[in-house]
């Protein structure tokens, strides 16, 4: 049996959120059986649902069981209550993943303050190390020139393109397939992660807020959508590509969250699934046919 087990708090919110998060969970569940390992997730008040429960968007209780995770998972994004959230956490860098072309991706790192642009830039190389090991840095500037000379002399062997802010941008819309790992600052972070690989055919984003200690926190790119709750009809792709991003930069499962990025990817590709469950069904039979070791394999190399 594993000894491998996390801890996540789910925060399902109101609107589409509980029908999108029931889906994740089951595709976390069965994404972790399937490599080894076991992780318990905790349910709790939060936003609206609490405030008419208890009076208050983020009660004791919910608290705690957010403090005591190994990760959080949200449920959609904009919401005011999360940015409380954010302020209990130790939160250093903010992470984009986009996933876009045939099984394509690409990762945007960005500090959420100045004082974390060692500790991002740690974040990035060595996701990095683990992809294809490549990394552009975006926009280098005298905040961060003397830890990038730094995290590339650690990192030997990593394919580092320093790019300027304009050229970057261009290339994340026109040319994608060329970034694996990004770190930027904040000022170009949200106009980079809304560029990214934009003129695919189809693309699907979340998001994350990383923390050195503590729970890593992590969603969807959609809102609450409450003019279609509870008609099962709400695009779950967004959220389990969160819950994949959770697995990987929250709870280190890198092998486990690259095999429900591809079984997403597959799923998307039946088109005659429709419904939230129906999707969230498919992702499910697909997550055996995209098993991804390979994370393993390619971390074993550079130890």
């Amino acid at each position: 049996m594993s000894n491998r087990f996390h801890t996540v708090a789910c925060l399902a919110q109101h609107g589409i959120g509980p029908e999108v998060m029931a889906e994740a969970s089951r595709a976390v569940d069965a994404a972790s059986r399937l490599h080894g390992f076991f992780v318990d997730e905790s349910h709790v008040p939060f936003g609206a649902v609490a405030l008419m429960r208890f009076g208050h968007p983020f009660p004791v209780s919910s608290r705690q069981a957010v403090l005591d995770a190994d990760a959080v998972l949200v449920a959609s994004d904009g919401d005011e209550a999360i940015e409380t959230l954010g302020d209990e956490l130790d939160l250093r860098a903010a992470v984009v993943r986009v996933r876009f072309g045939e099984q394509a991706e690409l990762s945007l790192f960005s500090p959420l303050r100045d004082e974390a642009w060692a500790w991002t830039l740690e974040r990035g190389f060595s996701l990095a190390r683990v992809s294809r090991a490549r990394i552009a840095l975006v926009g280098v500037d005298r905040r961060w020139a003397r830890d990038a000379d730094a995290a590339a002399e650690r990192y030997a062997g990593i394919e580092i393109d320093r790019v300027q802010a304009n050229d970057a941008m261009k290339a994340l819309v026109l040319a994608p397939e060329q970034f694996d790992v990004v770190v930027c600052t904040p000022e170009l972070a949200d106009t980079a992660a809304e560029l990214a690989a934009s003129l695919a055919e189809t693309r699907t984003r979340a998001w994350g807020r990383l923390a050195p200690s503590g729970p890593s926190l992590f969603g969807p790119t959609h809102g609450a959508a409450d003019d279609i709750a509870g008609q099962g009809v709400a695009d779950p792709r967004s959220m389990l590509l969160a819950a994949a991003l959770m697995l990987g930069e929250g709870l280190g499962e890198r092998s486990a969250a690259a095999t429900l990025a591809s079984a997403v990817w597959r799923a998307a590709a039946v088109r005659e699934q429709r419904s939230t469950r129906g999707f969230a069904d498919v992702v499910l039979a697909q997550l055996p046919l995209a098993l991804a070791n390979a994370e393993f394999y390619r971390e074993a190399a550079w130890q």
